[in-house]
Parts: structure tokens; sequence; C-alpha cells
């Protein structure tokens, strides 16, 4: 009888689990650039720069107007948000990319929008 519960809640556990990845990558895959980077569990940009339309912005970085102006070439951009390390190693910017905070493709979303900007 005890086996037969364990092998049943094993089964029940692994499907939750199952359900519950399956669920968080195809809602990750349907964000927009923006929505990523006004999640508070994404991009939560908002946290430090002022972006228009969000609300209750930060003001340690800079706020993000202009940025076609301010980054011509889009992939430096993009560089930029996936590790700002690389310019400046005293940044207190994450490092999106290599924490794993953002996929790459959630990177791409995220600096088509703030290109956009």
């Amino acid at each position: 009888m005890r086996k037969n519960f364990r092998i049943v809640s094993t089964a029940a556990f692994a499907l939750a689990l199952i359900g519950a990845l399956s669920t968080s990558v195809s809602a990750g895959d349907k964000m927009t650039g923006k929505q990523l980077a006004f999640n508070k569990k994404k991009g939560n940009c908002l946290a430090c720069h002022m972006i228009a339309g969000g609300d209750q912005p930060g003001n340690i970085g800079p706020p993000l107007v202009a940025m076609k102006a301010r980054f011509p070439d889009k992939k430096v951009l993009r560089a930029q948000i996936y590790d700002a390390r690389a310019k400046n190693p005293d940044t207190i910017m994450i490092p999106f990319g290599p924490h794993g905070v953002l996929s790459d493709k959630e990177i791409d979303l995220v600096t088509d929008f703030i290109h956009s900007l």
C-alpha cells in the first residue's frame, strides 16, 4: 500500500513539475520587450531607470530616452544589457545574460524595446 502511494505521489509531483515548467516557458515566450523590461521578476529596468510609461521609476541609472541617438548600433546596446561589466567593471547594473536572469531571446526583445525609446 505504501509503495503504491509513493509511486502515485511521485508521478503526481512529476506531472505538476512538468506543467509548471511548460507554463513558465510559454509565458516567457509570449512576453513583449516592454513587459519584460517592466516585470519585477525579469528585466526590472524601472528599478533603476526612468522609462516613459513606467510607474515609480528609479533614479540610479540614466533615463532611457533617445536611445537610437545614444546607441545607433543596436548591437552595442544589446551588449550593454547582456553584460554592462564589459565596458564598466564597476557598474551596478545586473549582468542579465551571464547570470541567466534573461534568456538570449528575452534580451533581444528588451533590446528592441529599449532601442525604440
